[in-house]
Parts: C-alpha cells; sequence; structure tokens
C-alpha cells in the first residue's frame, strides 16, 4: 500500500508539472500582461542582415498578435554559439534559432548540398528552392522531427566567391599548390583537394588574421563577409565564380511550435513571412553595396570567369559529385537542378 500511495503521489507530480509548462507551447492563455515568449538565439551582429530581420520579425509579431506573443532575440551568441545552440533547440531551452543550413549536416547529411560546387545558376534559382517543395523535403525531414526540430524558412546570405593573395584564379591549375580557408566539412575538403589545393578549418573570426599572417593564401566567402571582414587588405585577387553558397535556414522546437494555439500561431507565421521577404531584399542589397565597396577599395583585382573559364571548373569538380551524390541523393541534387 505504500509503494502504492508513493506512486500515486509521484503520478499527481508528474501530471501537475505537465500543466504547469503548458505542454512547451505556452498552454497558457496568452495576453498582454502575461505574454508567450519565444526565444530566438542567433550568432551574428544586431546590425548584420539577420540581426535586422530577426528584431523586425520580433517587431511583427507584437503588432501582428497586440502584444500577445513577445520573441526576445538574442544575437551575437549571447545565449548559445555555433556549437551548441542546436543542442539548446532539441532540449527546447530555445525556441528558435537560424543557423547556417550546414550545421544541421550532424542530423541529415542531404544539407551538404549546399556546398555542393555549381549547383545553383543564380539567386533566382536559388529563390525557387527556398520556396519549393523540394527544399521542403528537408525542411519537414524525419531526420529533424526525430529530435523535435521542425524547419520554417530558408534565409539567404548569397554566393561564395574565392579570393587569394598570390595570383589570379581563373582556371583549375591556378589553385595547385594553394592553401584555403573553409568552413567545417567533407564536400569542402573534396572541393579543394580535385582542384589540387589544400584547406584548413578556421573559425569566421580567425579568418582574417590566418589571411594577414599567410597561414592559408586564400578563402571563400560571400561579397558582403569579404567586405565587412575587410578581407581585401590581405587579399590581392578575387574571382567572380559563384561556385557554392551560405545561407541559413529558421528551425523552431517541434513540440513548442506546435503547442500554441493555432490562432497565434498562424499570426507568427505570417509575420515570419514578411521577415524573411526583408531578409532577402536586405541580403540582396548588402551584397550589392559590398561588391561595389570591393571594386571600388583599389585593392583588389576583380576577375570575371568566361563560360568557358566556368565550365572548366564545373568539370575539374565532377569528383565531388562522385564521392557525395548519393550521400546528398540523387533526388535532391536532381530536384534542385530541375528549378532553374
Amino acid at each position: 500500500m505504500k509503494k502504492l500511495l508513493l506512486l500515486g503521489v509521484i503520478s499527481l507530480i508528474a501530471i501537475l508539472a505537465a500543466c504547469s509548462s503548458g505542454g512547451s507551447g505556452g498552454g497558457k492563455e496568452a495576453t498582454k500582461e502575461n505574454p508567450l515568449i519565444i526565444k530566438f538565439s542567433h550568432v551574428t551582429a544586431i546590425d548584420s542582415v539577420k540581426g535586422k530581420a530577426s528584431n523586425r520579425f520580433a517587431e511583427l509579431v507584437a503588432e501582428k498578435t497586440d502584444g500577445r506573443v513577445k520573441v526576445e532575440v538574442y544575437p551575437s551568441s549571447q545565449l548559445y554559439g555555433d556549437a551548441d545552440e542546436l543542442d539548446a533547440l532539441v532540449s527546447g531551452n530555445v525556441h528558435m534559432i537560424a543557423p547556417s543550413v550546414t550545421k544541421m549536416v550532424k542530423l541529415d547529411p542531404r544539407w551538404q548540398y549546399v556546398d555542393m560546387p555549381f549547383l545553383f545558376e543564380d539567386e533566382d534559382h536559388a529563390r525557387k528552392f527556398f520556396e519549393s517543395d523540394v527544399a521542403q523535403t528537408l525542411l519537414n525531414s524525419d531526420q529533424l522531427a526525430n529530435n523535435d526540430i521542425m524547419g520554417l524558412a530558408f534565409w539567404e546570405n548569397g554566393f561564395k566567391h574565392f579570393s587569394t593573395s598570390k595570383h589570379p584564379l581563373q582556371k583549375p591549375e591556378d589553385f595547385k599548390g594553394l592553401k584555403f580557408r573553409a568552413q567545417a566539412g567533407k564536400v569542402l575538403e573534396s572541393q579543394f583537394k580535385a582542384l589540387g589545393a589544400g584547406s584548413a578549418t578556421i573559425s569566421f573570426g580567425e579568418t582574417y588574421a590566418a589571411l594577414q599572417q599567410g597561414t592559408v593564401d586564400g578563402q571563400e566567402n560571400t561579397f558582403n563577409n569579404f567586405d565587412t571582414q575587410k578581407y581585401q587588405e590581405v587579399q590581392k585577387y578575387f574571382t567572380l565564380s559563384e561556385h557554392g553558397r551560405l545561407d541559413y535556414a529558421i528551425f523552431v522546437n517541434k513540440p513548442f511550435w506546435e503547442g500554441m494555439p493555432k490562432d497565434i500561431r498562424e499570426q507568427v507565421e505570417e509575420a515570419l513571412k514578411e521577415a524573411t521577404d526583408l531578409e532577402w531584399q536586405l541580403a540582396s542589397d548588402e551584397n550589392k553595396k559590398s561588391f561595389e565597396n570591393i571594386k571600388n577599395s583599389g585593392k583588389v583585382e576583380v576577375l570575371e570567369l568566361t563560360k568557358e573559364e566556368r565550365d572548366a571548373f564545373v568539370k575539374a569538380l565532377q569528383p565531388v559529385y562522385d564521392e557525395f551524390g548519393d550521400t546528398i541523393t540523387p533526388e535532391l541534387l536532381n530536384g534542385i537542378r530541375d528549378l532553374k
């Protein structure tokens, strides 16, 4: 009897705890005085494109829900950095994150698509993908759902381009013997290997010093990252290659999201759609502005690729597809190509 009584008490405590937690999604009634809180963590600065878009998202949510929902934005890794924000989302310590899509590789290797060379033709092609059913297979995959994660939207950064301090890069042979800074990832290692170059995984914040000190000869990045990090001070040649992309995606804690009242969730989703449109426009505008800054700096020689030169790179980088095509899946790769 004592054991049964003890089990009953434990069960009652568990039930009360569950009720008080609101089922993660805020089962309490959301009001202006007692709003539902959405904790949104990201790693870039307040004045970055991602920072501006996330703050606008918070404003839109407050407007559309009449203050019943409050988005608390934590930029610049104030709560969690690149290495631990995903775990924080799974555990429910934050409700929304906006990482580089490559951070999702640990859950689903298909997210390496973003590093596959010359997969996307142009910005319009990338945006068609973001809004496509093909993209939904990633955002709503079983791999994410099984970890209590749901993808909601893509936020763009832009195309990557090559740069170096040594000599112009206009054909695959120009890469031989050089060493490039790269983000972590087997696809990028394979990319530089196929070009006869070496690569080193160096954090974003330490890249300038690595280029300045000659630890690496070059790097790959978007116009805006190259410009705002002042790489023109430590690089001499900039090739307009558009060989890969850097993009983000918005992920939420699935139980929290689905636990929100339907009317509130729809209003928040509407706010996210508007914030996403803003983010895309900001990313495009900032990259264009940065490209002009790079050209006008007088410190960097900007090199364009002819169609023949681009085709030579595509051919040289085919081994990357031979190695990773099955991992990322022909369905995803061909689905993206078919959106051109």
